[in-house]
């Protein structure tokens, strides 16, 4: 920079410099610093927009000219990012060599299936005549199910879906899904699951294609002492 002439400033020493003649210089100085590191050309996050301005995929930020995208390929914001991808394609591909992808494997393609509508399903009621615990037992019907497809099962609260509105905490809801049908979701009491072996299961018939889901809920001083020890167990009424 020319500190020459500058106001406040004596003959032969350095001027003092405004705020913007520092900014255009620290640009200046980190657009040269990338230009001998950088090719633009083979930068995967470089994009030149319809409009003629410079964006970065990585930060989502947008630049008038290419030396302010390089002053900002320099800055810390670019550079954590740059950090945090690399992080996560480290443990991506850690993660790939466990389950045993490699190459165009490792990329998981979300499949389009043209869904055929809901299954067929039968609820029961159920008791323990001993213990008193409540249930409920559900059957549905996958005949046209694709190869190699298990149904799968997860609960979900009332804050967590989109249908009703405003939600009621009262209940929750019980989901089960397989390819290629439409995901069905059953409304039930926001009531604890028994989680035991004995007491929550699913089982699913290859031969029959019927998929079986039986969950008993926790009595009420179950769910009153849950985690206090030698409370919060199941015990016979008499």
């Amino acid at each position: 920079m020319d500190y020459q002439n500058r106001a406040g400033s004596k003959f032969g020493g350095g001027g003092v410099a405004s705020q913007s003649a520092t900014n255009a210089d620290r640009r200046e100085r980190l657009r040269k610093l990338a230009l001998e590191t950088i090719d633009l050309d083979k930068d995967p996050y470089f994009f030149k927009n319809h409009v003629g301005s410079f964006e970065c995929r990585l930060c989502l930020t947008v630049h008038q000219n290419d030396g302010s995208y390089l002053a900002h390929t320099q800055g810390r914001k670019h550079q954590t990012n740059l950090a945090r991808r690399a992080a996560k394609d480290a443990q991506l591909g850690r993660r790939n060599q466990e389950e045993g992808y490699t190459g165009a494997n490792a990329i998981q393609i979300r499949k389009n299936v043209v869904k055929i509508g809901r299954p067929g399903y039968k609820i029961t009621k159920t008791r323990d005549p001993i213990t008193r615990h409540q249930g409920l037992l559900f059957q549905l019907q996958y005949p046209e199910i694709a190869v190699n497809v298990v149904p799968r099962v997860r609960f979900m609260s009332a804050y967590e879906q989109k249908v009703e509105d405003p939600p009621d905490k009262a209940y929750q809801y019980l989901l089960i899904a397989a390819e290629p049908y439409e995901t069905c979701a059953f409304k039930l009491q926001a009531r604890e699951v028994d989680r035991r072996e004995e007491r929550y299961w699913t089982w699913f018939d290859g031969d029959s294609k019927e998929f079986w889901v039986q969950i008993t809920f926790k009595t009420e001083r179950e769910e009153r002492y849950s985690g206090v020890p030698g409370l919060g167990g199941s015990g016979v009424r008499r």
